[in-house]
């Protein structure tokens, strides 16, 4: 029972805070927070993902260059050009490395309103932190596993960001079905209620609609952050705003011109 609580816990935690801080604020800046909560919810990143933590300045361009540049050859992570997610993944992983460690150029347009916290950046990125998570995923697993077969789990929280995205990358432009055939790429929305990666798997709707905070465009979609963004603009923890055509950004578009949604 607790290393299924764990597990779940984990689980969807460090995917809360993929798509709500990194994805949905880091990258397209569809709301604004203040500087307390912008470094709440960078801890809470950094706590949820471990061992996986993904550097925020380095996720959010990662993710405009996918959209800049979808299921082209100059996309960061497209399933198009590789035979497994393995090799997808391992591209994907060089490029992240590459832009951590400032050995990529980019354009002073995809910099903007990217979360700074150099601090916890070089505490949370440091290899003897992850090891650190490791221990504590292990040590957990050898007090309450009640089988050693459990065991074989660790490797999903080791890697839990990385996997998150593989499956989002790889489903997301594979399978499932189209609303909108006009986003130049191959995205696919692959669940209509997406419970797995909490709307991350409308990738079709979120290729055409780059901006929209909420991911279910069809009635029957839905996407279970939406409503918790909702209730904490109405609790003053974030600002959404809308712009004309009431989707609901924030003051940054990003990309808006040149990604081809």
């Amino acid at each position: 029972m607790a290393i299924a609580i764990f597990f779940t816990g984990h689980w969807f935690s460090s995917l809360f805070s993929q798509t709500f801080f990194l994805h949905r604020y880091s990258a397209h800046h569809m709301f604004e927070m203040n500087k307390f909560w912008e470094r709440f919810f960078h801890i809470f990143t950094f706590i949820s993902q471990g061992s996986s933590y993904l550097n925020a300045r380095a996720y959010a361009i990662l993710h405009r260059l996918h959209h800049a540049h979808s299921d082209t050859k100059n996309d960061p992570h497209s399933p198009v050009f590789y035979k497994s997610v393995f090799g997808m993944m391992w591209r994907t992983k060089k490029i992240y490395s590459d832009l951590v460690n400032d050995r990529i150029k980019v354009k002073e347009k995809l910099l903007n309103n990217i979360p700074n916290w150099r601090g916890l950046e070089k505490i949370a990125d440091n290899w003897i932190t992850r090891i650190c998570w490791g221990f504590f995923y292990v040590l957990f697993y050898i007090l309450f596993s009640p089988s050693w077969w459990l065991l074989l789990l660790l490797p999903v929280h080791f890697f839990m960001g990385p996997i998150h995205g593989a499956i989002v990358n790889w489903c997301g432009h594979k399978y499932g079905y189209q609303n909108f055939k006009n986003t130049k790429d191959k995205s696919r929305n692959t669940l209509p209620f997406d419970f797995l990666t909490l709307g991350e798997l409308f990738q079709n709707n979120h290729h055409h609609f780059p901006n929209r905070l909420n991911f279910g465009v069809k009635k029957w979609e839905f996407d279970p952050i939406y409503p918790i963004i909702k209730m904490m603009d109405k609790l003053s923890i974030v600002k959404i705003v809308k712009d004309k055509k009431n989707h609901f950004v924030g003051k940054v578009k990003a990309l808006n011109s040149s990604s081809g949604s």
